[in-house]
């Protein structure tokens, strides 16, 4: 089975980079055709002749990925149906990237005939689709939205043909030119157009959050496909639940530091505890390092030396921090801290939001044994699994080592749980914001609220988390995943560690060893559970219908 995966992730590597248009016809077309083609040639491989558990792992593993890539499809090209009416370019555009991934020489008269009369359709839809009083049909700001979005790569497609030509072809040069420069000049206005008229921001707003909500039915299918067996109510209802724990906490840290139980006068205080500008790599280094020394006089995981020699630090751009107020890890952390070009009240956000309690909380998260631990491990055992990364695994894991350092009682200090809870508490809020988000509930703005009320967050790190959540760099259910998944390595770890059939080093161990995968597989990999070719998700593991008190 690992080499059917490594040559399906071969093969799906160079299909994305040929087929550069992900809304093209032609994309879904091709796209759906080689996931039918994996799943025949899975088909024809026989289950009860794989004889090691690690491999009927993997035969499940690549049939719920596949299955749930055609099911990302259909709802791809259900999108991307409704934005068609308004890209009255994308035909031209998309002939010519064809031509263009063909190797064909373009006929350069013909293609500056094309370019003209795309121009000319822009000008006619930009007057078709113009608000109008009376005018009953109006296009919804998210589908608006939607195609900004497909005309901005749109755009960045036909400037990467036009290089490919211009200059090189005489002929292509002298008929070209011009019509090209008219052309992209259209494109931009009528994306000013669309954000102005249709979506309705200002042309250069990069800080509105419009969203995409996919509604209930894509979150079910999605949930499926991460073999979660719970609606989004009963997310909702968890996470309201794990809220309320959380909430207990803060009660008690809130009294110890004297505020009684106004809990939001103790984030409050525990926001004035950060560094002047400058300190903060400081701060982080010595947090890492801190994170990752508990880890091993714990003996909780095995942490290579070569690991911690490799730990790197960078400081992030003022442009990222409008989509991450707070420090991110992976290969390296990446540090949020204010910078010289931010306004007063910005940078005020940003210490306050990056306050030391508040990072004492999640430098392990980041780094070791959270997300470092993990990138490094993934690259070193069973790398092939990489094509199944999901944050229920990797997310769920690093949150998971926030449940377990709590508690073995790393937040020593009532600031340190009150860092440490607070960022517990924003975990149960992404799942009821984005939930209620998707389910049609709830507007950015009310999410921006909700984080600012129930968590205690700086209004520009709340809006920054909301516009994270939903500016399209992560799928609906990736803010779910942090909890979910945390819960899930909690009830695995009760299963195995608790039980006394595992040390921690192992438990952690073998997780890092076999690599992200749906927590439900590796629960049946670890416990050597029966598995059969058509394995759906069944593991309840927060109870069999969970409600809110």
């Amino acid at each position: 089975m690992p080499d059917f995966i490594q040559n399906y992730s071969a093969d799906l590597r160079s299909l994305e980079m040929t087929y550069t248009i992900p809304f093209e016809p032609s994309t879904f077309d091709r796209m759906e055709k080689f996931y039918n083609d994996e799943l025949t040639a899975l088909h024809a491989i026989s289950f009860d002749s794989l004889t090691s558990q690690e491999d009927r792992v993997d035969y499940v593993l690549i049939k719920t990925h596949i299955t749930g890539e055609l099911h990302q499809l259909a709802i791809q090209k259900h999108e991307a149906e409704e934005t068609h009416p308004l890209l009255p370019y994308a035909t031209t555009i998309e002939g010519f990237i064809d031509g263009k991934r063909k190797m064909q020489r373009p006929n350069a008269e013909q293609t500056a005939k094309a370019l003209s009369e795309m121009v000319k359709a822009i000008h006619a839809a930009e007057h078709d689709l113009a608000p109008k009083p009376d005018s009953a049909k109006k296009v919804s700001p998210i589908v608006a939205n939607r195609t900004v979005e497909a005309s901005e790569l749109l755009q960045e497609q036909l400037h990467q043909w036009y290089g490919q030509y211009t200059g090189y072809d005489p002929d292509f040069t002298w008929w070209v030119d011009q019509p090209y420069k008219d052309a992209d000049k259209a494109i931009t206005e009528y994306i000013s157009f669309l954000k102005s008229k249709l979506v309705g921001i200002a042309p250069d707003d990069k800080t509105t959050i419009i969203g995409d909500p996919v509604g209930r039915d894509a979150l079910l299918a999605e949930l499926k496909d991460n073999d979660i067996p719970y609606t989004p109510e009963e997310l909702i209802a968890i996470a309201q639940t794990e809220y309320d724990w959380c909430m207990k906490q803060m009660l008690e840290a809130s009294r110890e530091m004297g505020y009684g139980d106004n809990w939001h006068a103790a984030v409050e205080k525990v926001k004035e505890m950060h560094v002047a500008p400058g300190e903060q790599p400081e701060v982080i280094r010595d947090l890492v390092d801190s994170g990752a020394d508990f880890a091993t006089q714990h003996d909780l995981v095995t942490v290579p030396p070569l690991a911690k020699e490799t730990l790197r630090m960078i400081m992030m751009t003022p442009e990222r921090q409008l989509v991450n107020p707070f420090f991110t890890g992976g290969n390296e952390i990446s540090v949020s801290y204010p910078t010289d070009t931010m306004t007063y009240e910005q940078r005020e956000m940003s210490m306050r939001g990056n306050a030391t309690p508040l990072s004492h909380a999640t430098a392990f998260h980041e780094m070791i044994p959270g997300h470092f631990l993990q990138f490094y491990m993934s690259a070193r055992y069973n790398p092939y699994r990489r094509v199944f990364e999901t944050p229920f695994w990797h997310e769920g894991n690093s949150l998971w080592w926030e449940m377990l350092y709590w508690d073995l009682g790393y937040d020593k200090t009532p600031e340190e749980r009150v860092g440490a809870l607070a960022w517990r508490m924003h975990r149960s809020a992404r799942v009821i914001f984005t939930m209620n988000f998707h389910l049609g509930k709830w507007t950015p703005q009310q999410c921006v609220q909700f984080l600012i009320d129930n968590v205690g967050f700086e209004p520009d790190n709340a809006t920054g988390e909301v516009r994270r959540s939903f500016n399209g760099s992560v799928g609906p259910l990736y803010q779910c995943a942090y909890l979910m998944g945390g819960l899930q390595f909690r009830a695995l770890h009760h299963e195995l560690v608790d039980s006394g059939k595992m040390t921690n080093r192992e438990f952690h161990d073998a997780i890092l060893h076999e690599n992200s995968m749906p927590i439900e597989l590796l629960r049946a990999d670890l416990e050597n559970q029966k598995l059969t070719p058509d394995f759906t998700t069944s593991w309840k593991f927060y109870g069999e219908h969970p409600v809110h008190p």
